[in-house]
């Protein structure tokens, strides 16, 4: 089956922009033109695709999935080197949710401190530690600028 730009962003969510821009970039180098010249998509096509919106999602450049999509049309001799970009890639991506995951935390715990019935009593007694702190350094305090 084939399909239309069009019918191709309706199906991914992607814009008809975004799809040209991918193919300008060299990202689409699979995707063929009709007789009139319109890219025309395949499922094997959506499928790279999708692959692409992967890359993207966990924050890889384009020049990096411009590399990858290479690799992909040189063929099978291109399977290691693309095992070892998507691992290095996997293990990027395995510490950026390490970070994310200690930075929820951190939120988790402020949203504890919020929602409780004594959480103003709490924070000034937090913001009166940290105005002392400032004070015993010598430096100036920031929050008695502020009401």
């Amino acid at each position: 089956m084939t399909y239309t730009i069009k019918q191709v962003a309706e199906k991914t969510g992607l814009s008809i922009y975004t799809l040209r821009f991918y193919d300008k970039a060299g990202l689409l180098p699979f995707v063929a033109r009709n007789q009139a010249g319109y890219r025309t998509f395949t499922d094997g096509d959506l499928l790279l695709l999708h692959t692409i919106c992967c890359l993207k999602g966990v924050g890889m450049k384009i020049s990096g999935i411009r590399h990858y999509i290479e690799l992909v049309m040189a063929g099978p001799d291109t399977v290691e080197d693309r095992l070892k970009l998507l691992t290095d890639l996997r293990t990027t991506v395995v510490e950026k949710q390490r970070q994310i995951a200690e930075n929820l935390q951190h939120i988790d715990a402020k949203l504890h401190l919020y929602a409780r019935p004594d959480a103003a009593k709490r924070v000034a007694r937090k913001l009166a530690a940290a105005s002392a702190n400032k004070a015993d350094n010598g430096l100036e305090n920031p929050f008695a600028q502020h009401p």
